[in-house]
């Protein structure tokens, strides 16, 4: 299994998003990023608990989505769906 770390190295998109299943703010964070024409990697972390423990571990936002813009030199940490608002 990948790390965030590895996961987030390896983007090939604008933004990386950490989601599960059935989440309204995950769908709304993919509408945002779809209307601005960046593209977005998403990875379902309700089959891979490991990875939400690292990813509340590195953040401490426990909640989804968890959002990284990953255009630059290092993964910037958005937040989730309203920091993502903002941030954009």
């Amino acid at each position: 299994m990948s790390s965030v770390n590895e996961i987030l190295a390896g983007a090939e998109s604008d933004f990386v998003m950490f989601t599960t299943t059935v989440c309204p703010y995950c769908r709304r964070a993919k509408n945002m990023l779809d209307a601005k024409g960046l593209s977005v990697e998403e990875h379902d972390l309700s089959e891979t608990p490991d990875l939400r423990i690292e990813v509340v571990t590195m953040t401490g936002h426990r909640t989804v989505p968890a959002i990284w813009d990953v255009r630059g030199d290092e993964p910037t940490f958005v937040g989730g769906s309203d920091d993502l608002l903002e941030y954009l």
